[in-house]
């Protein structure tokens, strides 16, 4: 019954439990400035040789962004996404036929030069118009679509020197990037589909508090957008009975239109009560006119399909922050880069260490031995501070009765279990 208790009791982790008197105390006690805590915990950095917002992943961060693409790509194979991979750069030209030449131009960083004097290439700004030449790259027919290709596709964008901001703005990101071709009878329930996989990305993250928004091309400014009347009126218009359908609450923004469409933008609260948009879904008819994309209908006539943009986190650098500051470094288990520390009282334990480590990693469990030569009191004092969610004491009690002793970081000590009901525990948790 108390391995039960145990089970029920940790399962739950902070980041889903943190209720209105631990948000005030964090607020009072803690610094949740995602710099200082992804300094502490080892996860990025940044060098002024390499360049300003242009953030170095440390192996502790790598692991954690690898953990939130594993996440977000096994839900998009599932529903159906190819991943491809596109270049860092791209022509000029490939920017001017989408249209971000003329909006961005100015506030990019400048053409890259070849050789060649006619070639200029520009660090890309955006995935869409590699998506859109992937699609072009072959005919397809009404058969094959919707086609969804996603990519995880790192951009470039020349932020101002006073605008730079840790990983919430930096001149380098990546994006968790998708887009949708599709046919227009078959626009609606591909977006629903997009909002239905944004639910489950934000009750995984722990974001169970959000408002949507619907954002509109603004009507007095209508030369800031490109495209026909026609084209967005469908697509606004698509945007709106998708979102009256699914029962969505949601207000309206005019203005708040990507230049080529109209958007969903969902916006979530933090443990803080502030305020980040993150997922966002938009619908296109322009960039496949102005890349002559096209399909064949069941007459054989080339029809032009309909573009759907999507990008639940927005970028990694950007969701990793927000989740650093929402749970104050305390990553739910899945996520964090090490699950579990063994702690040996002394180096007698260390062959009993490595056996109970190697029962762990038959369940893909992320642990380390530490095995230094400090008193464990300190071992257990630095994981609390680098928040390793578990940690496994090991000495002479739990060697002779094939034990180990577990405490759960802000919890403390859990209890003494036999091997394979600690791990068991632990196991639970991280799945």
């Amino acid at each position: 019954m108390y391995l039960i208790w145990v089970q029920k009791k940790l399962c739950r982790s902070f980041f889903f439990e943190m209720d209105k008197s631990s948000v005030s105390s964090l607020k009072k006690n803690y610094s949740s400035d995602h710099r200082k805590i992804g300094k502490k915990l080892k996860f990025f950095t940044f060098s002024d040789r390499v360049g300003m917002g242009l953030p170095l992943w440390l192996p502790r961060g790598t692991i954690l962004r690898k953990n939130l693409e594993d996440f977000l790509t096994k839900i998009q194979k599932e529903s159906g996404y190819e991943m491809i991979i596109t270049p860092h750069i791209g022509h000029k030209k490939l920017y001017v036929t989408s249209g971000h030449w003329d909006k961005y131009g100015k506030d990019s960083f400048k053409p890259i030069q070849t050789p060649r004097k006619e070639e200029e290439f520009l660090l890309k700004p955006m995935n869409c118009p590699h998506h859109c030449e992937v699609y072009r790259s072959q005919e397809w027919s009404y058969r094959d679509l919707p086609k969804r290709f996603a990519e995880f596709g790192t951009v470039y964008r020349y932020e101002k020197s006073g605008e730079i901001h840790g990983l919430t703005r930096v001149r380098s990101f990546t994006q968790d990037d998708a887009h949708i071709f599709c046919t227009e009878d078959q626009l609606s329930e591909e977006f629903k589909k997009v909002i239905n996989l944004i639910f489950v990305v934000f009750r995984h993250l722990g974001f169970l508090k959000y408002t949507v928004r619907i954002s509109l091309r603004d009507r007095k400014n209508i030369n800031n957008y490109i495209g026909s009347d026609k084209n967005w009126k469908l697509a606004e218009e698509s945007i709106l009975k998708t979102v009256k359908e699914k029962n969505i609450e949601a207000t309206i923004h005019y203005g708040g239109a990507a230049f080529y469409g109209p958007k969903l933008d969902f916006i979530i609260k933090d443990s803080l009560d502030r305020e980040w948009q993150l997922g966002t879904i938009q619908v296109d008819y322009n960039l496949p006119e102005r890349f002559g994309l096209s399909y064949k209908d069941k007459n054989n006539e080339k029809i032009r399909p309909v573009m759907i943009h999507r990008a639940p986190f927005g970028s990694l650098e950007r969701i990793i922050a927000i989740l650093i500051e929402h749970t104050n470094g305390d990553l739910p288990l899945w996520l964090v880069p090490n699950q579990a520390v063994i702690l040996t009282i002394s180096d007698k334990y260390i062959f009993y260490a490595k056996k109970i480590l190697n029962l762990m990693l038959n369940h893909n469990i992320r642990v380390s031995i530490d095995s230094r030569n400090e008193k464990i009191s300190k071992k257990i004092r630095d994981s609390e501070e680098t928040k390793i969610p578990y940690m496994i004491i090991l000495g002479e009690k739990e060697e002779k009765n094939e034990m180990i002793s577990l405490r759960r970081h802000g919890f403390g000590h859990v209890g003494l279990f036999s091997i394979s009901n600690g791990i068991d525990i632990i196991f639970k948790e991280t799945n």
